[in-house]
């Protein structure tokens, strides 16, 4: 134990020798700054007004939108709006969509093309826990957060309080 104190006794006494508390200061200062600064680097869509839903063109959507096995929920985690009283691509009533979002490529088996998959989440009220689903096909981990959907992604909502997801076709992937 004493080889301990001795050891921690002289680390911090070279510390406090070599540094000031001015530097520290400014240290912890740019963290601040750099942690502030994390926001601007999550995936917002900055575009307000702009539709929503880009869909497939093809007549009869295959599947079952209300079944966690339709096609557009290759990513999804949470409960689906078709079952809360939204559609695929609209919230319920009284609640709104959040802006940031999560993404994922799912293959449409009508036309055997692959989607680029934008799932919003609604907030606003209590989550409507009707239609869970929980699919990982194109999650990756958490340092890759724009493609994790283990987020509370209504941050980008004036209300914090999840209530479920879209899924809305954003375009063709190559």
């Amino acid at each position: 134990m004493k080889l301990l104190d001795r050891l921690f006794e002289r680390s911090t006494r070279r510390v406090a020798e070599t540094t000031s508390r001015r530097a520290a200061l400014a240290r912890i200062g740019s963290w601040i700054v750099a942690g502030s600064a994390l926001p601007l680097l999550l995936p917002i869509d900055r575009v307000a007004g702009r539709a929503l839903a880009a869909e497939t063109g093809k007549p009869g959507d295959p599947g079952d939108p209300n079944s966690c096995d339709y096609w557009r929920y290759c990513s999804v985690d949470g409960f689906l709006c078709t079952c809360c009283g939204g559609t695929v691509t609209s919230c319920p009533p009284g609640v709104e969509v959040s802006q940031v979002t999560w993404i994922g490529t799912c293959r449409n088996p009508a036309d055997g093309k692959d989607y680029i998959i934008s799932y919003n989440d609604c907030c606003g009220k209590q989550s409507c826990g009707q239609c869970a689903c929980t699919r990982n096909d194109s999650e990756q981990p958490m340092y890759r957060p724009f493609n994790n959907n283990d987020i509370n992604w209504c941050m980008g909502a004036k209300s914090q309080v999840y209530n479920c997801t879209l899924a809305v076709i954003r375009g063709v992937a190559n």
